[in-house]
This record gives structure tokens, sequence and C-alpha cells, in this order.
């Protein structure tokens, strides 16, 4: 959700010509940001309601929880202690309830785990994987789609709902070169996100004091785990979780541009 919203940021907004009189292009323009924020947040409720299941079965795949070996920067820090109790909830599995819910995980963590720095646990991963996750995706989309319309225009464009004289990718298309953004950038990234989980569920895990630190973290994981098994296990089941998250989140995106008349 926070990647949709940070390429509504990212995107500047296109020129347009000073037009009188109220909803005309020049007032249409003084909202562009907030309409342009819309987009993204609505993209990115969609991408995430669409693959939360998953995401509690990767987090209990990558803090290798026994009872499934079978299967095979601002806003990120103010939410951090919500993830993080999210993660430590998504980890309980049937009979082992550490945690009654969340306002008794909030205490309990507060309580024994050094009081706020312990909501923390496994920022520094999570900020230096940020950068190449949504570089790269946003990178690789821009790059599939300024390369479809500029060679393939007629079979992968069609003119936008908004601006007849803008193109963009059809919805399929759009859907296709999304998820393979989100299965490039995850690749890249995925090792942070697994020294991410493991930190965040601290004391649950047993090798809780050998993964204090994130080299701590990727050190034991790889030396008792190695690379596929360890740095990243759950890969597989992630492309399904975060292909149809990223189709999702930037197809969805694209559309509310045009309706929001943001082209």
């Amino acid at each position: 959700m926070a990647a949709a919203a940070a390429l509504a940021a990212a995107e500047p907004p296109p020129a347009m010509p000073q037009a009188s009189g109220a909803g005309g292009p020049a007032a249409r323009r003084d909202f562009y940001w907030l309409r342009s924020f819309l987009a993204g947040g609505i993209a990115g409720c969609c991408a995430k309601t669409t693959v939360a299941p998953l995401d509690r079965v990767k987090v209990l795949l990558q803090a290798h929880n026994h009872h499934y070996k079978h299967l095979g920067m601002t806003a990120v820090i103010c939410t951090y202690p919500l993830d993080m109790v999210r993660v430590r909830l998504a980890f309980q599995v049937k009979g082992e309830h550490t945690y009654t819910g969340i306002i008794h995980a909030f205490k309990t963590i507060y309580a024994k785990e050094g009081g706020f720095l312990g909501f923390y646990r496994g920022l520094m991963p999570t900020i230096l994987g940020m950068a190449p996750y949504a570089g790269v995706s946003f990178f690789t989309f821009g790059t599939l789609k300024s390369v479809g319309l500029s060679h393939a225009p007629t079979l992968l464009g069609r003119p936008s709902s908004d601006n007849p004289n803008v193109l963009v990718l059809k919805t399929h298309i759009n859907l296709l070169c999304g998820g393979v953004a989100g299965a490039i950038a995850q690749t890249i990234s995925y090792p942070f996100d697994v020294t991410r989980r493991r930190m965040q569920l601290g004391t649950v895990l047993p090798e809780f004091e050998k993964c204090l630190t994130m080299r701590e973290t990727m050190k034991y994981v790889y030396g008792h785990h190695g690379i596929r098994k360890g740095l990243y296990r759950g890969l597989s089941l992630n492309y399904i979780r975060c292909v149809p998250s990223q189709a999702v989140a930037f197809t969805t995106y694209e559309l509310m541009k045009q309706f929001f008349h943001l082209n």
C-alpha cells in the first residue's frame, strides 16, 4: 500500500493549458496532488486486500514455523509497531497463542522487550529493503510501459478515457507489467524481508538471542539454512502473493489516474 502511495507522490503533474472558469483544466490542476494521493491509496487498498491471506502464510514460512514446513521512510516508522503486532499475531497457530489479542500483544511487547524500542525490531532491514524494492518495481513497470507503448502502441495501448491524446496500456497488459515488476523487485529485496520478519518475531523464536541485529540475523539464517532454504525461504509462495498484489496495485492506480483526470 505504501508503494502505491509512493508511486502517486513520485509522479509529477502533467502540464495543462490555462483555462478560465471553474471546472476547466486549471481548476482541476489545483487538486492534482489530492486526486493522485487518492488514486494511489485506493490502488494500495485493493492490492493489500487481494493478498492478505497469503501474507500470513509467508510470515510462517520465513520464520520456519514447524507447523508449516511443508509449505515450500516516515510512514513506515509511524506504522511499524502495527506491523510488528500483526506479524506476531500472524505467527501464532492453534494451541500456541502467546497473545490473546492486539491490546495484549502491545502490552506484552512493551513490558518484556524494552519498551517502545521493542516495537522497532527489524526496522533497519525494512528501510534498507525499501529502496531496491520500490526503485526496481517502479523502474521496471515504467520501462515496460514506455517500451510497450513506443514499439506496439496499437497492440498494447489504447487512448486514455480522460485524455484521448494520451496512450495508456490496456488493462491486461497493465496487469502483466505490474506482475513482472513485482516479481523482479521482490527477488532482489527478499533477503531483507526474511531478516525483518525474524527480527520482528523476537522472543517468540527460540533463537531470539542470536538474532538481535540485522547482521546477526542474516548470519544465523545463512549459516543454519543457507540461501535457498534460508534467505530465500518462501520466495515461491511470495511470488503468488506479490505478483497479483503489484499487478492489482499498478493497474488500479492507472485506472484511478483516468477516473480522477490525472492524464
